[in-house]
């Protein structure tokens, strides 16, 4: 049994879950997965059983719960600091915390008309005034980050860090609803797509039998 268990919802859905898991992913550490369907009659009640929040995802490292996408990811770069989850310079881990933290807070046009739905493609569906505006954010966002911290690397701060796993199901939307981008957030969002954990989660989520009828319009 590994020293860290981590409870999801499902892969295609839930873009809270893909988060955390992207960040264990990448301290390479051993776990087990645990994939709580949603939206099912039971779904409260099994999550509150391994989560206080009655949320996913949650992380059991020996008998410490941690929840919420990003404490998870916080905790996973205060135990493993050697996978440098945050940038080691101070402005720019100072950014990557600000800009998580937007994502975690904001852009709730964005997360209320396109749903992640991994393994469908709905082009341009739900883009009103105010998810163009969350689009437009987004994309000046990550252009700022590249510009200024991303010279090492293909992702907002170089190497990949938090921020990038924070974006990432933002990059699965994009893709769904055929989001028309600029050079420079196109080549980051292929590059997160491109990452092997990405592609494993990609094919779990196209491989599952569960169906949420609200995300699928």
């Amino acid at each position: 049994m590994a020293d860290f268990t981590l409870y999801i919802g499902n892969k295609n859905y839930s873009s809270w879950s893909l988060r955390p898991w992207l960040a264990l992913k990448h301290t390479g550490a051993a776990f087990d997965e645990v994939v709580i369907p949603l939206d099912e009659p039971t779904t409260k009640a099994t999550i509150l059983r391994h989560s206080p929040s009655g949320r996913v995802p949650a992380l059991l490292h020996g008998e410490l719960t941690v929840w919420d996408s990003l404490a998870i990811c916080e905790y996973l770069a205060e135990i493993f600091p050697e996978t440098k989850l945050w940038p080691e310079a101070k402005d720019a881990r100072a950014v990557a915390r600000a800009a998580s933290s937007e994502m975690h807070s904001g852009f709730a046009a964005l997360r209320g008309h396109l749903p992640m739905n991994v393994r469908s493609s709905f082009p341009n569906r739900g883009v009103n005034p105010e998810v163009q505006a969350d689009i437009n954010r987004i994309t000046v966002l990550w252009r700022d980050c590249r510009k200024r911290f991303g010279a090492g690397g293909d992702f907002l701060f170089g190497a990949f860090s938090n921020a990038d796993a924070m974006f990432a199901p933002v990059v699965t939307r994009f893709r769904t609803y055929k989001i028309e981008l600029d050079e420079v957030a196109q080549a980051y969002a292929d590059a997160v797509w491109a990452l092997p954990a990405m592609q494993e989660w990609a094919t779990a989520a196209r491989n599952e039998p569960m169906i949420i009828e609200s995300a699928e319009f």
